[in-house]
């Protein structure tokens, strides 16, 4: 008997690609900061920008997570692991690193014991949709960074905010550390021998108590015969969108990233401050963030100009308040270029591919009789 995270679509999908479900797996590690490092990172947060230490930690205690779950699923004799998660939960000063997946075994396997030979962070549906476009799974990779703005960028931001405008201390610290990001789930992908990173999710994580916050991206580490060797294409796209790109006979080149930071200013501020007393349209939050838009958009299409890409596919805007007047404005796409001879191995997608898969646990009781059942936990 085996106990599975996968849902009957993701069972069927895996089916259609040669694979049966295996046992959950899950590996863990549990870490304290230390004296030192804290002392240490708090200097590295005056001047800004990186706090090795912190990514060190962070990326010692992530590795070593996904390590002890591949060994359980390599002595449970799977030959692979899919939707595999990598998480931080918090234990007072304690960091634990979770990593969670459904471990796989070939399809006809009569129990006999297989060498594990790859990890993905797709689920079961985005992997046979993977597999199908040409991209075969070979290790989930991510890239991590833990930054800070620091005290002196901020208190040059902040005189700058008394002008209205893009506030390029900020702008510049934000796009570096979402790039550093990005470089290093590319160069893990090519200690692995792969040639493409896809499905790549991005997260902020504020990493408490500490006043500084995490940039993560997971993907998969993959390999496609029809794309160079010599080295690794990035994608933001999801598998089903890129399996339709990919039957059109579009690969994507690189998965890209703008972020722009932007001040009302004083003057713009109390001027819309006062407009908001009066229905009508804010001309000055209106025009500030057309800016923002335009400038993040501006720095990916420069890129891709860069690269030589077609098109950029995909293109999804964030707006975020960092206070003091402050917006950030963050444009992500993957470019994308026509390859001869690319395409899908199916005619088509099958249903079960794309089938959304529904919660049936709610669970409510933690406010019934007005009570938070959580609080002091």
């Amino acid at each position: 008997m085996k106990t599975t995270g996968l849902s009957g679509n993701e069972i069927y999908c895996l089916d259609k690609t040669g694979y049966k479900a295996g046992d959950i797996v899950v590996g863990n590690s549990v870490h304290s900061l230390g004296l030192g490092r804290s002392i240490g990172s708090a200097f590295r947060a005056i001047a800004g920008g990186e706090v090795t230490q912190f990514t060190d930690l962070i990326e010692e205690g992530r590795a070593a997570a996904l390590s002890r779950m591949e060994k359980e699923a390599q002595d449970r004799g799977a030959i692979g692991i899919t939707g595999v998660s990598s998480e931080l939960v918090f234990h007072g000063q304690n960091i634990e690193f979770l990593s969670v997946g459904s471990s796989l075994h070939t399809k006809g396997n009569n129990g006999e014991k297989e060498i594990l030979a790859f990890s993905t962070s797709n689920d079961g549906q985005d992997m046979y949709a993977q597999v199908d476009a040409g991209y075969n799974p070979v290790k989930f990779v991510f890239g991590n960074v833990a930054y800070s703005i620091g005290i002196t960028r901020g208190v040059i931001g902040i005189f700058k905010t008394l002008a209205r405008g893009e506030i390029r201390e900020f702008s510049d610290i934000f796009n570096k550390t979402r790039h550093l990001a990005l470089e290093r789930i590319t160069n893990e992908a090519k200690k692995h021998g792969a040639n493409s990173v896809v499905g790549i999710e991005t997260t902020i994580l504020p990493l408490m108590g500490t006043g500084l916050q995490e940039m993560l991206m997971i993907g998969t580490a993959s390999s496609n015969t029809n794309l160079p060797k010599d080295s690794v294409v990035t994608s933001d796209m999801t598998t089903q969108e890129m399996w339709n790109l990919n039957k059109m006979g579009y690969a994507p080149v690189k998965m890209l990233i703008g972020t722009s930071v932007y001040s009302l200013g004083l003057v713009g501020g109390i001027t819309s401050a006062l407009k908001s007393f009066v229905k009508g349209e804010i001309s000055e939050l209106s025009s500030l963030i057309y800016e923002a838009r335009e400038n993040a958009l501006a720095i990916i299409n420069k890129e891709a100009d860069a690269i030589g890409a077609d098109e950029v596919v995909g293109v999804k805007t964030y707006v975020y308040q960092l206070g003091s007047g402050l917006i950030e404005f963050l444009a992500i796409g993957t470019a994308v270029k026509k390859v001869p001879g690319l395409t899908s191995k199916s005619e088509e997608l099958i249903p079960q591919a794309f089938t959304q898969d529904w919660d049936t646990f709610v669970n409510t009781a933690e406010f019934s009789f007005g009570l938070d059942l959580n609080k002091g936990m």
